[in-house]
């Protein structure tokens, strides 16, 4: 990937002079910190011109310097979990003056990405990763011999509340291996932290005695060095001594069988280097509980709402305000607030109805729902498994969930779906948000195999609406308790395209579709939104002198074998069109009804190609998988070519 330097961002003095962590192993303490000042000033500056996700990365810039001061990376292997947290690591890691290409069309990656730099050991966007991914590296150390090589795993409170990061643990504490797991304690992922596990680690960090022991034990810590060969022997014995003075409070991660050390104070450099250093000469598994402030450093970040400052676009970076665009018309809303705008409506109508979310309330507008029923919303935190299950259980006992997951995320949960749900025939209504490619989050957030995955589980309703309007159609239709259970709703991230959404609900045939223009010379098949796309295309072949039909699946799962069995028998070329991976997707689906039923047609299948899509706009990357409208034209005049020219040469 070839990047253009030279951004127009000028870095300080001291951070212009790191292009790798090589150059902080000589910085002093002074110097350390002033480092710390000047990328949080770069992050800033950038961040408010490109946009990005702030918070998180400014509240690790301390434990960023200090990793990489300490650590001999990238020989010493650092895990970042889900990525948001490592801007700061990329600038320090040789990406300084390519950094202003982050998440932009053919630039650099807004997540850790293995091909694009060693330092990045392991690939990140779903999080509670890391714990897992540094165990196998360690252990593969231990076997290669490699006793002098450290493994890091640093990951938020809110991601150590998925089930992934327990079993890393589970596994970590009776392995040998040399791993610290850093615990970046913020009380935020994306919105603030919910759970048991937040309430623990806020007890610890809130306790007197906890406190007043930490501090005597971590001023004999910090004398270990002085002991030499004995300083395993003097380890061990801070370890008693934090086991006996702390009793109940550090009991979880003791139970597994780590060495547990903390809170520090994640924004005091030296501290942190002297605390890293330490930790560097006590073997087996550790864990470090760092206490961070998401926006750390930034007065309006610090002041403001934190959920709105994980990625708050565009920003006057003096005044602190969030640059927003008015057009001069009003414009249709986002696919997500007309899900939370209607999950409210049918709750209201039906008691039976609730909604649940792992860890993504903002992100999918469950907080209306939330806001407005408190008692009938749940944010069962980073914990997609646990989502679909939890649902599955209220189903058992008649009432009816919504269960909203972003499409990329509900991979995690597929065995949830297909043993706990679609098995037992429970009545769960899955709405996957970000169907389809996502934008600037790239190939981690891509919602590209929900339609080929889902469509394979027995007893699934799959489907995909092409507006705002069929979305809440669909979700009235879905929970009316003559239709049958399992049913999915997938759309895409971003704007839909109707500025008047709001129409009474009316109920949908089940696997039926419907023809939105008639044509003569080809037929283009889509689902979804991508319907929109088509309608664009239809406009640029009608100037010409096309004449394309144009059908809206609406259901990949059931098919609509009748409008099938009419597109067939009326036209030998037909295209789809999805925002889906194409194998397996809707094209498939269509091609096997076309073999099943002994029809012959040319068919061309338009969608997500069996490849990974990386970072950039939408209409980029759908220009890059070739179902933009201008391509869906293309596309269409081709196939009307090539038939033409068969025709003729076989006349």
């Amino acid at each position: 990937m070839e990047i253009v330097k030279g951004s127009g961002f000028v870095p300080g003095e001291l951070l212009a002079k790191i292009n790798s962590p090589a150059d902080l192993k000589g910085l002093d303490q002074t110097q350390l910190q002033q480092l710390c000042d000047e990328l949080r000033q770069y992050i800033i500056d950038l961040v408010s011109v490109k946009g990005g996700h702030f918070g998180a990365s400014l509240g690790v810039v301390e434990l960023t310097v200090a990793l990489h001061h300490v650590f001999n990376t990238p020989y010493d292997q650092l895990v970042w979990d889900v990525g948001h947290q490592a801007y700061g690591h990329k600038i320090l890691t040789g990406r300084r003056d390519v950094f202003h290409t982050n998440r932009v069309y053919k630039g650099i990656s807004g997540f850790p990405k293995r091909s694009e730099s060693v330092y990045d050991t392991f690939g990140v966007g779903h999080s509670s990763t890391s714990i897992s991914a540094a165990l196998g590296m360690a252990v593969a150390s231990r076997y290669l011999n490699q006793k002098d090589k450290h493994h890091i795993a640093v990951i938020g409170d809110g991601a150590m509340t998925a089930g992934l990061a327990f079993e890393g643990l589970n596994h970590a504490g009776v392995e040998n291996a040399n791993l610290l797991v850093v615990l970046n304690d913020n009380c935020m992922s994306i919105d603030p932290n919910v759970g048991a596990l937040k309430e623990y680690l806020t007890d610890i960090t809130t306790s007197h005695t906890y406190n007043k022991a930490k501090d005597k034990i971590w001023e004999l810590l910090g004398k270990i060095s002085k002991f030499g060969p004995n300083a395993q022997e003097i380890a061990s014995k801070v370890e008693n001594a934090f086991k006996t003075t702390l009793l109940k409070q550090s009991n979880l991660f003791e139970s597994l069988k780590f060495r547990y050390f903390g809170p520090v104070d994640g924004h005091d450099v030296h501290r942190l280097t002297q605390v890293l250093a330490d930790l560097k000469d006590i073997p087996g598994p550790k864990l470090l509980h760092v206490l961070t402030k998401k926006g750390k450093g930034y007065k309006f970040s610090e002041e403001g709402n934190e959920t709105v400052w994980h990625s708050p676009g565009l920003f006057n970076k003096d005044t602190g305000e969030i640059i927003k665009v008015v057009p001069p018309t009003p414009q249709p809303p986002k696919y997500q607030d007309v899900f939370g705008h209607t999950m409210v409506e049918l709750a209201e109508k039906n008691p039976k109805i609730v909604g649940i979310t792992p860890a993504m309330p903002s992100g999918c507008s469950l907080n209306i729902m939330m806001k407005a029923m408190p008692d009938r919303a749940f944010d069962v935190g980073i914990a997609e498994q646990h989502a679909v299950t939890f649902s599955a259980g209220l189903a058992t006992q008649g009432l009816v969930p919504y269960c909203n997951i972003y499409s990329s995320f509900m991979q995690r949960a597929y065995d949830q779906v297909v043993h706990d749900v679609a098995l037992q025939k429970l009545k769960v209504i899955f709405c996957l948000d970000r169907g389809g490619l996502a934008g600037a989050d790239g190939p981690t957030h891509h919602g590209a195999y929900d339609l080929a995955y889902f469509r394979s589980i027995p007893n699934m309703i799959v489907s995909a609406p092409m507006n705002e309007e069929e979305l809440r159609n669909l979700m009235y239709t879905a929970q009316l308790e003559e239709t049958p259970a399992c049913f999915s709703i997938r759309y895409p991230r971003g704007q839909g395209v109707m500025v008047n959404w709001k129409t009474p609900f009316k109920k949908i045939e089940i696997g039926k579709g419907r023809k939105i223009k008639d044509g003569k010379e080809l037929a283009i098949l889509s689902i979804g939104h991508p319907g929109n796309l088509v309608t664009k295309a239809l406009e640029q072949l009608k100037e010409q002198g096309i004449d394309a039909a144009h059908y809206d699946m609406r259901f990949v799962k059931p098919l609509d074998e009748a409008m099938l069995h009419e597109v067939f028998s009326k036209y030998q070329k037909i295209i789809t069109v999805e925002d889906g991976c194409i194998m397996g997707g809707m094209g498939s689906a269509v091609l096997e009804f076309m073999a099943d039923h002994g029809y012959s047609a040319k068919l061309t299948r338009l969608g997500i190609p069996d490849q990974f899509i990386e970072h950039g706009e939408q209409s980029e990357l759908y220009e890059e998988c070739g179902f933009s409208p201008n391509q869906i034209a293309t596309s269409a005049v081709h196939l009307i070519k090539d038939q033409n020219n068969k025709l003729s040469q076989s006349a």
